[in-house]
């Protein structure tokens, strides 16, 4: 028998007036099964899968399960273990069951270039090796690789910004199957046993500086899977396009074009009463897309010139951020939106907008509401806490000096908030409308992918290793 969300939220409250501990260790929760997007099965709500970028329908959080506070990898602190993996990788881990994927890219250079921190050089890596594209398969407990498989074996098609790599782009998996995009490289799905399925070239994707486009950077969306589909954003010089695929054989269900620019958000899936839509972020096109037909439902113009944050959805609102230019806004959006929905003079709402705010857009990492609050951190460590549903201001602060940059997207669990910072340092912050830092954990190596959280654990993917972090 299927429960009703007021019956689901009705049995949390009474669990909680039953038993006072209950209500602590399981605050959110209780938001998660009043929204549907937060409580897409059982076991993701239970903190076990980490599936896709930012974990379940990009939320960050992963619950009933605690956290640790402090940890030394230096010091083999609560770290449980410590792989190697070879080349250069911003993306995630994601995680189903016992089993956890990474990729990465292999340069035929013994000491590829990264450089990390606050600069401003446009200029791209000129590294004409061939890379090898890897997809790991471990073993969660115990750090072992299960499997690996090179999906291709070339020299670049696009060179790569100092600061990226060739495999920025996260996987995804639904259980049976495990997709990875490798931007011009192909789309590949492999089913659990690390068998290739299908692979699909969908072209030239360059993603550069429009403004200055010999300036490649390197392609960074993240493929996500919704029933069964594989929905890609492409958002490139030429070209662009948002599209979803059969993940059972890769055919090409629809294809939508798009007026924008590069960009390197995620895109992400609501599913209303009345609709299903996927969000994407945008420089000149912010909007949502009928999940079944490609069809244009609402579109925002407004926003900052490089969009890199994923849509994310709470309290029945879509946040976008994003930054460089001189609009750097942060929006809440109406789900029922419709048609242009831009803002008119100095209009900061309207029918479709509930609230915005300017010069105050995050420029590399998605944010994160947990609870009633929306915590937006900047590239250089200033962090913002809103009242997630007015837009309030609650509170400003800076993680680290303000020398440092932060890259890798925020997470969230057991009432603890984890931002990591490029050169390893990871703060842990206590959730709420006050800031104050729990601990600062040093991972010992430079970080830019957002970590993956399952059963208690956190999985950090560092420049030379995948590290899993735990009690």
């Amino acid at each position: 028998m299927i429960m009703s969300k007021f019956a689901i939220v009705s049995m949390f409250i009474l669990m909680s007036i039953l038993n006072p501990t209950f209500q602590h260790s399981n605050e959110i929760s209780v938001v998660a099964y009043a929204n549907p997007q937060l409580a897409q099965s059982s076991d993701e709500q239970q903190g076990v899968h980490w599936p896709s970028f930012r974990g379940p329908n990009a939320t960050g959080i992963a619950e009933n399960y605690a956290t640790p506070t402090t940890w030394s990898v230096p010091e083999a602190k609560n770290i449980k273990w410590k792989t190697p993996i070879p080349g250069l990788g911003h993306s995630s881990p994601i995680i189903w069951g016992d089993r956890i994927f990474v990729t990465t890219a292999i340069s035929g250079k013994d000491n590829p270039t990264l450089k990390v921190g606050l600069y401003g050089n446009i200029d791209p890596v000129n590294d004409q090796t061939v890379h090898e594209w890897i997809i790991y398969c471990l073993d969660k407990n115990a750090g072992k690789i299960i499997w690996q498989h090179t999906g291709h074996e070339a020299v670049p098609r696009i060179k790569r910004h100092t600061k990226a790599t060739h495999a920025n782009s996260t996987p995804a998996t639904n259980g049976k199957y495990v997709v990875t995009f490798f931007g011009s490289e192909g789309l590949f799905c492999y089913d659990m046993s690390g068998r290739l399925v299908w692979k699909k070239d969908l072209g030239l994707l360059d993603s550069g500086y429009f403004r200055v486009p010999e300036a490649q950077w390197g392609f960074a969306s993240s493929p996500m899977i919704y029933e069964d589909k594989v929905i890609v954003q492409c958002d490139v010089q030429k070209n662009s396009f948002v599209a979803v695929f059969d993940i059972k054989n890769g055919n090409e269900i629809w294809r939508t074009s798009r007026d924008d620019v590069p960009t390197w958000g995620t895109p992400t899936v609501y599913a209303g009463d009345s609709r299903t839509q996927i969000i994407v972020n945008g420089f000149k096109h912010i909007g949502g897309y009928d999940f079944a037909t490609g069809k244009g439902l609402w579109k925002l113009v407004g926003g900052g010139d490089i969009p890199v944050p994923t849509p994310i959805i709470a309290h029945d609102l879509i946040f976008i951020a994003n930054a460089h230019g001189s609009m750097a806004p942060m929006y809440a959006i109406r789900p029922d939106a419709s048609g242009d929905i831009s803002l008119q003079g100095n209009a900061t709402a309207n029918d479709h907008i509930a609230w915005s705010t300017f010069r105050n857009g995050a420029y590399m990492q998605t944010p994160i509401v947990y609870g009633d609050y929306l915590y937006s951190c900047r590239n250089n460590g200033v962090l913002k806490c809103y009242e997630a549903k007015t837009g309030e201001l609650v509170y400003q602060g800076r993680l680290g000096t303000g020398r440092t940059g932060f890259t890798a997207s925020p997470v969230a669990a057991d009432g603890k908030l984890y931002f990591t910072g490029e050169y390893g340092d990871v703060f842990v912050l206590q959730a709420g409308p006050e800031m104050k830092v729990l601990s600062t954990n040093v991972m010992d190596e430079i970080c830019m992918a957002t970590p993956a959280l399952s059963e208690g654990s956190l999985f950090f993917r560092t420049q030379n290793h995948l590290v899993a972090v735990g009690e």
